[in-house]
């Protein structure tokens, strides 16, 4: 679909990203044989390449994100600790270096008190990380995290910090320009995960008093100066149940839930980048900004949520997404698109807004109903779960609500009717590329207004 889209497009290699998307001398040289006078990283691949960014300082061609220092500092995860520590920055216990040795290791355990979590260094996205509950666990759990850390990073170092029962995961959007101005863009909430990656997010979080969220978005603003950053960027955070909050990580790019943030702010993060990077001062300060309702993202994965959310790679037979007042859809495909082996399995990024909490979530829960797509799993019906989950409607909940509250099972009822539609789609589908076109009628008995709301959105 982008290509189709694009005015000019340049084959960068095959498939796997290996071969491809991340080499960077093809990047570049695409980029000079288009006469591109930047890059915009978007937010896979190279996006947090400090090497990338320099070799496009190298060739004249801006880089749209922050500096290569700055990548590299809050890239590694214990650099970024030790700028943490010295720019005042609330942590968890841990260790501000890399663990040196097991016995060192194993010592500083000990002291910090179990459980505890250790982490890949060069990393994020879960590679690299295991939950440690006791000292019978420790040095298998410290092997297995440094080869995977390693496989996936080409760095096997770790660190270990206290592992912070029932937390969750909040973030600050932050925008810093070239002439030194940084603000915050609020936070979000993103606590429900899998596998430690981001399923459902939004803004504002429920949790966070008015006191706490300007703490917090200031505590961002530090994180950012303390590494001279420009452009837009994240900075994460742990909360306890306490409402304590401790830096986890810096993302130095576009965060795919930017959409929920430019909803509640009406402020465009991706054009922001770009007048940045092009040497615009912000046109705003930070009392300028306010929050405007709330909103709510699902991420649609070609995944199989009844089996351990497993990627479920292949064809959209049908891909026909919900609109209305206050939805939008975030998305590279369409209808008889292909979703691949080689890349991140997500599908779309589905957005609503409401005047308030209750209303983004119950429009949410609608556009989810009017969502169509035929041909792969994914996790629409689990979206649909969360919504309607008394515990995320009340705000109560943690980075662990996949593991207290869902199981596959939730998901496995009959829809005799969506089966009904699902297989005409298909069936048409097939004869569309066998038959000419001819008129169908509708099915006997089918409705899309099978479901009843009390209220419309």
């Amino acid at each position: 679909m982008h290509v189709r889209l694009a005015d000019e497009a340049f084959h960068v290699g095959a498939a796997p990203s290996s071969e491809s998307y991340l080499i960077a001398d093809r990047i570049l040289k695409v980029a000079l044989k288009a006469g591109a006078d930047a890059v915009h990283p978007g937010y896979g691949f190279l996006s947090e390449n400090a090497e990338f960014a320099r070799a496009c300082e190298r060739e004249g061609i801006a880089f749209i994100g922050p500096p290569a220092d700055a990548i590299e500092s809050m890239g590694d995860k214990t650099a970024a600790r030790a700028l943490m520590e010295h720019a005042g920055v609330p942590m968890a216990p841990g260790t501000v270096d890399a663990i040196a040795s097991m016995e060192e290791a194993f010592q500083i355990a000990g002291e910090i008190g179990y459980p505890v979590l250790i982490k890949a260094a060069a990393g994020g996205g879960g590679k690299g990380m295991r939950v440690v509950s006791s000292p019978d666990e420790f040095i298998s759990s410290m092997e297995s995290a440094s080869r995977e850390a390693e496989s996936a990073f080409g760095d096997g170092r770790v660190f270990i910090e206290k592992y912070i029962d029932q937390p969750r995961h909040i973030e600050f959007q932050i925008l810093a320009d070239q002439q030194g101005k940084t603000v915050h863009l609020f936070e979000r909430e993103c606590s429900i995960q899998r596998r430690h990656q981001k399923v459902i997010e939004e803004a504002p979080s429920s949790i966070l008093t008015p006191e706490l969220r300007e703490m917090m978005g200031q505590a961002a603003i530090e994180a950012a100066r303390s590494c001279g950053y420009v452009g837009a960027g994240t900075v994460e955070f742990l909360v306890d149940k306490d409402l304590n909050f401790y830096f986890m990580e810096m993302n130095t790019r576009l965060q795919v839930e930017h959409p929920v943030t430019e909803m509640i702010t009406g402020i465009d993060l991706v054009a922001a980048q770009i007048r940045i990077a092009e040497g615009h001062p912000l046109p705003f300060v930070q009392s300028d900004l306010s929050i405007h309702g709330h909103a709510v993202e699902s991420r649609v994965y070609a995944e199989d949520p009844s089996n351990n959310f497993l990627p479920a790679p292949g064809t959209l037979v049908q891909h026909i997404p919900p609109s209305g007042h206050g939805v939008r859809l975030d998305s590279g495909v369409d209808e008889g698109s292909e979703i691949p082996v080689y890349y991140d399995p997500m599908i779309s990024k589905l957005s609503t807004w409401g005047s308030d909490r209750s209303e983004a979530i119950s429009r949410m829960a609608r556009a989810l109903d009017e969502y169509q797509i035929a041909g792969v799993e994914t996790t629409i019906p689990f979206c649909h779960f969360v919504m309607e989950h008394p515990a995320f409607q009340s705000g109560d909940f943690s980075t662990h609500f996949v593991a207290d509250h869902f199981s596959p099972e939730v998901l496995a009822h009959e829809d005799p009717e969506m089966d009904q539609a699902i297989a005409i789609a298909a069936a048409l589908y097939v004869d569309s590329h066998h038959a000419p076109e001819q008129p169908v009628a509708a099915p006997i008995g089918f409705s899309a207004w099978k479901k009843n709301r009390s209220e419309l959105d």
